[in-house]
């Protein structure tokens, strides 16, 4: 897979650029974008695809699988729609639309990208080896060694977790990755974890035709957000025919043979059998194999960073870490808002301008704890940004609950006929601004936006009266949430 481009670089003593970046998906990518546009040489380094996780295993496959559920789902809500629906997913057609959005898994294009910005990419496995410098094993080549004028930044990623479960080793487990890519419909499911892969994924398989167990350790799904997210979302995958199992771990996996069907054994003694297991439980940084004890880190471990995205535990400030290395925030938006500012942070120290951050806060990544937007992509989708009504709580925030029923809103009963959803804003009585706001319903992904508008904002609930929302559409809930609030 992948184009098979190759950075000119064959120079045997090292090779000098301004930026060398580890990791050319997503956030590598906005980190070069931006220190090119201040003016500094770039070389990125990538072992894999360009364009990363991201746009070949995570968001841009699981969202191309999951959106014909979704559009199926929505015409079988609207009376007339429905009449017009009949049969079910096209599983061919959708594994192609998906093939087709990743580029059938070919890079060449986000290669032209690299190239057309003035950064040079350099294919390889790349390693820090002492300060400022990196090596680069590459396929029938000799090493190449680099060295950075004014910083190195790790863009490495994330990988997904596998338990330490008897027999998982042998019997070829799917994580994320397999589960966004496989070519056929398993007759047979098991999913182990309930977070967001967990949950997208068995929204996904079920509707193409797969039998699909979901086996979750915790009280329910979605442990992250407001309890009742996991909740509708669990009822809907039951009506859909998800075998949703709560409280439940798997304890063993076998396979007795290569085409024989998989056995996962339960901590209640029962167990499952399917033809393949997806194991969704957590992520782990890709930060074992890069070198990072040659600056005095530990390796495998999450790199600590300042607001900059500058690795804290190195001296003379010249490493930076961007997206899931740093575990600020594993979603893809923050890992480009993260690069951006990284970006812009190196060019302008590069300038000669100031290293106190606090000076212009254009470059502090201030909206990766408490104002972080997510969308989970299920029937129904869940959109939340901020702080549960528990966090808010743990923080110590005097906090005020305010619950509205996304049917009742006249936008939502149009946009389908028995519109089931709810909406939450968590305020800050004390500051009187909101800190946190959940929708689940059919389509509220779009309304996240203004949400995070709302809440990175810091907008005055007395404020938000004025933001008025048009009619008839979902958005009609922010009025209905403040009347609620006003009482």
């Amino acid at each position: 897979m992948g184009s098979g481009v190759q950075a000119d670089v064959t120079e045997a003593a090292d090779t000098t650029y301004d930026v060398i970046v580890l990791g050319a998906g997503p956030a590598g990518e906005n980190v070069a974008d931006r220190v090119r546009a201040g003016g500094l040489s770039c070389a990125v380094v990538e072992s894999e695809l360009v364009g990363g996780e991201c746009s070949y295993w995570a968001c841009m496959p699981s969202k191309a699988l999951l959106r014909p559920v979704q559009a199926l789902a929505d015409a079988r809500r609207v009376a007339g729609a429905t009449q017009a629906v009949a049969g079910s997913l096209d599983a061919a057609a959708t594994l192609a639309r998906r093939d087709e959005t990743v580029g059938n898994w070919d890079d060449s294009g986000q290669v032209h990208w690299v190239a057309a910005i003035g950064a040079e990419l350099v294919r390889g496995r790349g390693r820090l080896d002492g300060p400022r410098r990196v090596t680069v094993e590459r396929s029938g080549a000799a090493p190449l060694r680099l060295a950075a004028r004014h910083a190195v930044v790790v863009a490495t990623g994330s990988r997904a977790l596998v338990p330490n479960l008897p027999g998982a080793d042998a019997i070829g487990p799917w994580t994320s990755r397999e589960a966004t890519s496989a070519k056929q419909v398993p007759e047979r499911l098991a999913i182990v974890g309930g977070g967001v892969v967990g949950v997208e994924m068995a929204t996904a398989w079920q509707a193409l035709g797969s039998r699909v167990t979901l086996l979750v350790r915790g009280s329910g799904l979605l442990p992250q957000y407001e309890p009742f997210a996991g909740e509708l979302v669990a009822e809907s995958l039951a009506r859909a025919g998800v075998d949703v199992r709560i409280g439940v771990s798997a304890a063993s996996v076998e396979r007795p043979g290569p085409d024989a069907p998989v056995t996962v054994g339960l901590d209640d003694g029962g167990s499952v059998v399917a033809d393949e297991v997806l194991f969704a439980t957590g992520r782990a940084p890709r930060t074992d194999d890069i070198g990072l004890e040659t600056v005095g880190l530990r390796s495998g471990t999450w790199l600590k960073v300042d607001e900059s995205c500058r690795v804290t535990d190195v001296g003379e400030g010249w490493l930076y870490a961007v997206g899931d290395a740093n575990h600020r925030a594993l979603v893809t938006h923050q890992a480009k808002y993260q690069a951006r500012i990284a970006g812009s942070a190196i060019a302008t120290r590069a300038a000669g301008g100031t290293a106190d951050m606090s000076a212009w806060g254009a470059h502090a990544a201030t909206a990766d704890s408490a104002a972080v937007p997510q969308v989970v992509f299920t029937d129904p989708e869940v959109g939340a940004v901020g702080l549960s009504a528990r966090q808010a709580e743990e923080a110590g925030l005097r906090i005020r609950v305010v619950d509205h029923d996304l049917g009742a809103v006249a936008g939502a009963g149009l946009y389908a006929d028995d519109y089931q959803g709810r909406a939450r804003m968590v305020v800050d009585e004390d500051r009187g601004i909101l800190v946190g706001v959940t929708f689940v319903g059919p389509g509220v992904g779009e309304l996240v936006h203004s949400a995070t508008v709302a809440v990175v904002g810091q907008v005055p609930v007395a404020r938000l009266w004025h933001a008025v929302p048009a009619y008839p559409t979902i958005s009609e809930v922010w009025l209905r949430l403040l009347e609620a609030y006003r009482g």
